[in-house]
Formats: C-alpha cells, sequence, structure tokens
C-alpha cells in the first residue's frame, strides 16, 4: 500500500512539471519576446544617452543627466527632456510623438551638426545625442573645472533672477509656440490648467489677442486674460524684443493701472457731467495753446460754434472770434492785439489774470485765469450781469438814502456792532465838525465821544452811550439832553438797530433859556444797565 502512494505521487509530480514546461513552451512561441538588443551604454561611446518607459525614465548617463539638469526644473523628466532638446531642435517635439509608429527618427541641425536619434523598441525609447565636430574643436582648449564651476554658478544666479522676476517672461518662435518662459508664466499656466499639478511641453500660448512674432504696434500692448473662477481679468502691458526668428516678450502686472484709469475714467465722466450743467464756461488750453476742453456754458456764453470749439482752435484763434462776436471788449488798438494776448497768457499761466469785460450788449462777464497741470491753463467765464445790475441798483439806492439823510436838519451817526463809526451825514459833519472820512482807519465810538465831549459841558450822556453800544442781550431806545459850550441845548436820541448797530440822532433845541439842569429820559426801562 505505501509503494502505491509513493508510485502515484511520483506520477503527479512529473505530470506537474511536465505541464509548467509546456506551458512556458506555448508562451515563448506565441507570445511576442520583449528582449531588448541594446548594445549597453557604456560600451556605445556616446556621451550623452536617455532611456525612457512610457515617459519614466529608465537610465541615462551621467552628461545626459547633466543636460536634463539645464531644462525646466518644473517638467518632470520626460517633458524636460523634450524641452532641452527641442531648444536645440525645434521639430523634436512633434517628431518624437510618432516615435512608436516610425520606431526611428534622426534629426539634424545644419548649423552646429548636433544629431539627436531616438529608436523604439519594445516599449522603450532610446534617445541619443551627439555633438557636431565643429561644436568643439578638438584642439581647442579644454575649460577647467574652476571655470566651469563659474559658469555654473553665473547660470544659477541668471536662472534665479529671471524665476524671482515679478513679471511674465517667455519666448515664442516664428509660429508663436512658446519655447522657453520663467516662473511667474508657469505659475500662470498652472491657473490655468483643469490639471496644475501636471504641465507638458511645449508650454500653451496664454494671450491669444497678442499677435504671433514682433508686435508692430506701439508698446506697451495691453493683454488681458481670465483665470477659471475668478472673476476680475488679469491685466499685463506687454513689450517685445526681436532675436532672430524668435521674439522674447515680457509683460508686466497692470492690475493697479487698469484700475486706476478706471476710477480716472470715472472721475473724469464725474466731472464732465459737473461742468455740463456749471453756468460757468470754462475753457481748458494745453501747453501748445490749443483748446483742449470746454463745456457747453461756453458755448452759450461765447456764441461760437461748437464745431470750432471742437476743431481745438489756438488761443489767438479763440480769442479772435470772441472779438468777431463781440463777446469781449473792443481792442483800441489792432496792432497791440496780439501783445495783449501775450500778457493775457503770461498772466493766466501765473494765474494773475482776472478781467471784467463790459459788452455792447449790456452784458458783464468776469473772466479769470488758472494755471493747470503740464503746463496748460483755464479761462472760467462767468456772466455776472445780473450780479452787476444788483450792485449797482443797491448802490443807486444806497447813494439816494444817503442824500435824504444828508437832507435832514438832525445830526446822524451809526456805530456798527464793534463800536466803530459807521456812517453820519452832512448835519453831524456840521454839528460836531467831524468828518470821519478825513482820517485813515476805524473811528470808534470812544473818539467819536471824546470830540463830543470837548464841544459840550460835562454830562454823564456819552459813558452811558459808550456802555450802550457794546451792551449784549436786547437793549431799548433812551434820550437824553446835553448842552453845547455855546449854551445850545441838543436832544439827543439813541436806538438799537438791526445785526447789533447803534443809532445816535442830535437835534438842536430852540428854547435853551428854559434849561435848568440836564437831564436823561426813559421811556422804557432797558433789559439790562450795564
Amino acid at each position: 500500500m505505501q509503494t502505491f502512494d509513493l508510485s502515484l505521487g511520483l506520477v503527479l509530480a512529473i505530470s506537474s512539471m511536465g505541464t509548467a514546461l509546456l506551458a512556458l513552451v506555448a508562451m515563448g512561441t506565441f507570445l511576442p519576446s520583449r528582449r531588448v538588443s541594446w548594445t549597453p551604454m557604456e560600451q556605445m561611446g556616446d556621451r550623452v544617452v536617455f532611456l525612457f518607459e512610457d515617459t519614466r525614465l529608465v537610465d541615462a548617463t551621467a552628461d545626459a543627466r547633466a543636460m536634463l539638469e539645464t531644462g525646466p526644473t518644473f517638467l518632470e523628466d520626460w517633458p524636460r527632456t523634450v524641452a532641452v532638446l527641442s531648444a536645440r531642435f525645434p521639430d523634436f517635439a512633434a517628431e518624437v510623438g510618432d516615435l512608436a509608429e516610425r520606431q526611428r527618427i534622426e534629426l539634424c541641425d545644419p548649423l552646429s551638426g548636433n544629431r539627436v536619434e531616438a529608436e523604439w523598441r519594445g516599449g522603450l525609447a532610446r534617445i541619443v545625442f551627439r555633438e557636431g565636430h565643429d561644436t568643439v574643436p578638438e584642439t581647442g582648449p579644454v575649460p577647467d573645472r574652476f571655470s566651469q564651476a563659474a559658469i555654473a554658478e553665473e547660470l544659477a544666479t541668471l536662472r534665479g533672477v529671471i524665476d524671482d522676476a515679478p513679471m511674465l517672461v517667455w519666448k515664442e518662435d516664428a509660429t508663436g509656440a512658446v519655447r522657453w518662459a520663467n516662473a511667474a508664466y508657469v505659475n500662470l499656466v498652472r491657473r490655468m490648467s483643469e490639471t496644475p499639478d501636471t504641465v507638458g511641453w511645449p508650454l500653451p500660448r496664454l494671450f491669444h489677442q497678442r499677435p504671433v512674432g514682433p508686435d508692430m504696434a506701439e508698446p506697451p500692448r495691453r493683454l488681458s486674460i481670465t483665470v477659471p473662477g475668478e472673476s476680475a481679468p488679469l491685466w499685463f502691458d506687454s513689450y517685445d524684443e526681436a532675436q532672430e526668428e524668435d521674439t522674447l516678450v515680457f509683460a508686466l502686472p497692470a492690475d493697479k493701472l487698469v484700475r486706476a484709469e478706471g476710477s480716472l475714467r470715472e472721475f473724469v465722466q464725474t466731472l464732465t457731467k459737473t461742468f455740463a450743467h456749471l453756468p460757468t464756461g470754462l475753457a481748458i488750453f494745453d501747453k501748445e495753446r490749443r483748446l483742449a476742453l470746454f463745456n457747453p456754458a461756453m458755448t452759450d456764453l461765447s456764441a461760437l460754434e461748437p464745431s470750432f470749439l471742437s476743431a481745438q482752435p489756438t488761443l489767438f484763434e479763440f480769442l479772435d472770434q470772441l472779438r468777431e462776436h463781440r463777446r469781449m471788449p473792443e481792442p483800441k488798438n489792432y496792432r497791440s492785439w496780439r501783445k495783449e494776448i501775450t500778457e493775457l497768457e503770461s498772466a493766466a499761466a501765473s494765474g494773475t489774470f482776472q478781467e471784467t469785460w463790459s459788452l455792447p450788449s449790456g452784458q458783464t462777464y468776469r473772466v479769470t485765469g488758472r494755471p493747470h497741470p503740464n503746463g496748460a491753463i483755464a479761462f472760467l467765464f462767468e456772466d455776472i450781469s445780473a450780479e452787476i445790475s444788483a450792485t449797482r441798483r443797491f448802490r443807486a439806492e444806497l447813494d439816494l438814502g444817503r442824500s435824504v439823510l444828508d437832507t435832514l436838519d438832525d445830526a446822524i451817526v451809526v456805530f456798527n456792532a464793534s463800536g466803530a463809526l459807521a456812517y453820519c451825514n452832512r448835519s453831524y459833519r456840521e454839528l460836531w465838525q467831524h468828518d470821519p472820512e478825513a482820517k485813515l482807519g476805524e473811528t470808534a465810538v470812544t473818539d467819536a465821544t471824546g470830540i463830543w465831549q470837548i464841544r459840550c459841558r460835562p454830562t454823564p450822556v456819552w459813558g452811558d452811550l459808550r456802555d450802550f453800544v457794546h451792551q449784549d442781550g436786547e437793549r431799548a431806545e433812551w434820550t437824553a439832553e446835553v448842552q453845547l459850550v455855546d449854551g445850545r441845548l441838543l436832544a439827543c436820541r439813541f436806538s438799537p438797530l438791526a445785526g447789533h448797530a447803534t443809532l445816535a440822532a442830535f437835534a438842536t433845541k430852540v428854547n435853551a433859556a428854559t434849561l435848568r439842569t440836564p437831564t436823561k429820559v426813559w421811556p422804557k426801562v432797558p433789559a439790562r444797565m450795564s
């Protein structure tokens, strides 16, 4: 029984081994071989060799890894290799995309003699870069390690400066493809991409509104781009620099400038609307003395056509048309007309020009010149006809009132709230032999009562008057009598006026013989006595 079991186990083991062997033979016969018969890298004699499996770097020579380090650090191994080789062979990115189908590609730079070979075998891609014979002369000097270290350090410094620059910098070829970019551009590419963690090569062209090649427009060109998820677009001012067939582009952030320009436009629109409703005419002439801005009131006051004003006439043409339309005084001597305009311009530029123009139509204009930024000057035209008429009417009424008061026999004098003499009539000047206009400066109530006191016998009335003039609160009219040194009696009346002014009236009494003692009469009790 034991012998039978051992025999059965041996048969089963041999059967299993045979089955496995048959399976291996079948796999070797029907499945494609993945064996790659490449010469080992160390035996090829090529210094720059890359070996990729799909997009993963499987192996590379030391020089190949050193070349890879010169590429953009933000890229993975495969796109970085494509970027490095595309800088030497512009068609490499497009050609290597078909490597799996073509199995082998070879590119050559006719100028430098550099060559790149790519071969596809069994899912692996081997890329070999060979320098041309003219690139490094065999008899030429070989840089020492210190020179190489200095060059590498300088290169790292320049890269750091470009990547830390607060602006977008990129290079485009003749077709508009981005061949190089700094870190700021790459960061913006990530913000625009649906997969920000993966950046391919070549980089996408972000600003399609910019023309391909050198920009022939006057720099800077305003560019904008909207980042997904953000409402406000990003603004840049771009400057181009042609480099043979390539174009180097610098794009400076202009968001603050755009916002400032928007605020300025809104401010100008607000001012324009405000100026449109102003009754004062406004005309601004630039540093070339051409009309740069005017409001609707200017057309009404000047009687000039808007088409003429919109044509930006010079200051001389503008004033000459005002003269033609009789909107300014006619010069007495036309030969001195240009000289007068030059003086007017100089006075306006210094801010000292202001004149009142009386027009033949009876209107009166007040014209003011003021300096404006950047060498410009502004003229303001105001129609003050109503103001002048009111002033003349008020002056006529005032003169009439004074004439009436001058006809009165009573001497009248008025003191203002501060106690200064404001007005007196002719009878006052004759009675007291005092003309306030003959004295420079103000005549205070103390000065006036001092003059009166000299011409009168002693009386407490003048002291009471001084207190009454400076008294606060409500006041009541009161009367008194005083005697002049020549024996005549004066009936005095002191009344409060509007604005805390005070009126004093003096009338000569005819019957002076009945005077016994100067009296002070109060018809009403004043609100407060000093």
